[in-house]
């Protein structure tokens, strides 16, 4: 399945719950979800049973969805996750938040993760100096991301950065947000990824 590129305020609807995808219209209260908080379509207002398969879908697609990635690459991250030490669900938790489209939303640079993607594929970033247009790109601890010198003043990175203001920045990077960098100081402990993604879920998806 190749990533998604439709509508996303409709994938919103459709799982009740805000994906962090319209970035300043969900700030503002502007969003679909907002104003109609019901599944899309002539039924969608109508409520039935989940199964346990679906509920288990579901996550998956939220976290897919949420994290922009196709079912190709979520299946090879899960499979990594699943070979380490420790919890598989957490593991794959932080192997998405340590990609490069994600760090650089998560420090604030860009108001939403496609945002984000497309400020990395353009070649507006800067991984320890050397410039990174691969979204899917690994970020490991103490790494520096710069946006590059003739893009520090663009008017849509600088008013993401001033909405940093209501969203808050994460406890796993630390930004200097006048100079555009930031450092990924840490993996993320799982309680301080805030997300509408139960993991355990997809692991049980995955493990059948």
């Amino acid at each position: 399945m190749a990533r998604y590129r439709g509508p996303v305020e409709k994938l919103e609807r459709r799982f009740g719950v805000s994906l962090a995808l319209k970035g300043e219209r969900r700030l503002a209260g502007k969003s679909a979800l907002d104003k109609r908080p019901y599944a899309p379509g002539q039924h969608g207002a109508r409520k039935g049973k989940i199964s346990e398969y679906g509920l288990q879908l579901r996550e998956k697609q939220k976290a897919k969805f949420m994290y922009g990635v196709s079912e190709k690459q979520f299946r090879r991250l899960f499979a990594e996750a699943a070979r380490k030490d420790g919890n598989t669900g957490v593991l794959l938790i932080q192997l998405l938040e340590q990609r490069l489209d994600n760090v650089v939303y998560r420090m604030g640079f860009a108001t939403t993760r496609r945002f984000a993607r497309q400020l990395v594929t353009h070649g507006h970033i800067l991984v320890n100096g050397k410039r990174v247009d691969i979204p899917s790109f690994r970020v490991e601890a103490g790494a520096k991301i710069e946006i590059i010198e003739k893009s520090k003043n663009n008017p849509q990175i600088t008013r993401a950065i001033e909405l940093t203001t209501q969203t808050g920045i994460v406890a796993w990077v630390d930004v200097e947000k006048d100079k555009r960098f930031g450092i990924f100081t840490r993996k993320p402990e799982r309680e301080e990824v805030v997300i509408p993604v139960e993991e355990r879920f997809i692991v049980e998806l995955y493990s059948k």
